[in-house]
C-alpha cells in the first residue's frame, strides 16, 4: 500500500502533481483528442476508445492505470509510491472535469490548423508532465509497462517507452485508418517529451567550455576577473606531440559563450575550443545542491 507522508515538502509535491495533471488535461481534451491523436500511453488508448465507443477519456484512463499500478506493484514491488497514485487519480479527475467543461464541435475543425494544434497540445502536455516529473512522480500508465520491460528485456527506459508508445500509435492508425494520425501523434510525443525534459532540467542551458591554449593564463584571467566565472586548469599531454598542455575547464551561461569566443579570438586565435551542452551544473554560481537533492 502506498504510504502518504504529509510533510511540508510532500504537500508541495502533491500540489504540483495536481497542478501538472490539470495542465495535461487541457492538452489532451482541448488540443489532442479533437484531432483523434493517440500520442502513446494509456490516454492515447483512451482517446481511441472515446472516438469509437464514446467512452469518457478520464474514466477509461483510470480503468487502465489502476490495474497497471497493481501489476507493477506485484511484479516490481511497491516502488511507485503514493505520488504515482496521486498522479493517476488527479490526471483522470482533471481530464473528466475538462471533458465536462469543454465541448468541442468537430464540424468547425480546420485541417490547416492541425499541425499548430498538435504542437500546442504537445507543449501543454509536456509542461504538465515536466511538473509531475520534477516531484519524482509519474502519471502512471505506460511508464509502468516500460519499467517492467526494462526489468525483463534489459532495455533502457527510453527504448521501452518508444516501443510502448509506438504500439499505441499503430493501434490508432488501424482504428482510424488515416496515415496522418501517426504523423501528428509523433509530433505530440516529440514535443511533449522535449518540453517535459526542459521543465525538469531547466530552460537556462549551461555550457561547458574546454580551451586548449598556450596562452591559458591570459584567457583564464579574462574568464575569472572580467566575467567573474570560475575556471579550472586540467593537466594534459598531446598524443602526437607529447607536449604538456593546460586545459581550461569552465561552465558558463549560453549568453556568455560569445564573450569567451571574443576573448579567445583576441588573445590566441590558434586555441582549440570545445563547447558542450551541460544538462545540469550544481554548485556555486549555478543551481544549489538543495534544489536538486
Amino acid at each position: 500500500m502506498p504510504k502518504f507522508n504529509f510533510t511540508k515538502e510532500n504537500l508541495t509535491s502533491y500540489i504540483l502533481i495536481i497542478t501538472g495533471s490539470f495542465i495535461m488535461s487541457v492538452g489532451f481534451v482541448v488540443f489532442v483528442s479533437p484531432l483523434k491523436l493517440a500520442p502513446g500511453g494509456v490516454y492515447g488508448i483512451a482517446i481511441i476508445l472515446h472516438h469509437h465507443f464514446n467512452f469518457p477519456i478520464g474514466l477509461s484512463g483510470i480503468c487502465f492505470d489502476l490495474p497497471l499500478l497493481l501489476i507493477g506493484t506485484l511484479v516490481l514491488g511497491p516502488k511507485f509510491g503514493a505520488k504515482t497514485l496521486v498522479g493517476i487519480i488527479s490526471l483522470s479527475l482533471s481530464i473528466s472535469v475538462m471533458e465536462f467543461l469543454y465541448k468541442y464541435d468537430p464540424l468547425i475543425a480546420d485541417p490547416s490548423t492541425f499541425f499548430v494544434q498538435a504542437v500546442f497540445g504537445g507543449v501543454i502536455i509536456g509542461i504538465g508532465l515536466g511538473i509531475i516529473f520534477k516531484t519524482k512522480a509519474t502519471s502512471g500508465g505506460t511508464d509502468i509497462i516500460a519499467t517492467i520491460l526494462k526489468q525483463y528485456l534489459h532495455l533502457s527506459i527510453g527504448s521501452a517507452l518508444i516501443i510502448v508508445d509506438s504500439v499505441v500509435v499503430l493501434i490508432a492508425l488501424i482504428a482510424f485508418n488515416d496515415w496522418t494520425i501517426p504523423l501528428y501523434s509523433w509530433i505530440v510525443i516529440y514535443v511533449s517529451s522535449t518540453v517535459a525534459d526542459k521543465v525538469v532540467k531547466g530552460f537556462n542551458t549551461t555550457q561547458t567550455v574546454l580551451i586548449i591554449s598556450d596562452k591559458y593564463e591570459e584567457i583564464s584571467k579574462k574568464i575569472t576577473e572580467d566575467m567573474e566565472r570560475g575556471a579550472t586548469f586540467i593537466n594534459a599531454q598531446g598524443v602526437f606531440s607529447g607536449n604538456e598542455k593546460k586545459i581550461i575547464f569552465t561552465n558558463i551561461s549560453i549568453r556568455e559563450v560569445a564573450t569567451v569566443r571574443r576573448y579567445i579570438r583576441h588573445i590566441d586565435p590558434a586555441a582549440f575550443v570545445t563547447v558542450i551542452d551541460a544538462n545540469e551544473v550544481i554548485g556555486d554560481g549555478f543551481k544549489s545542491i538543495h534544489e536538486k537533492y
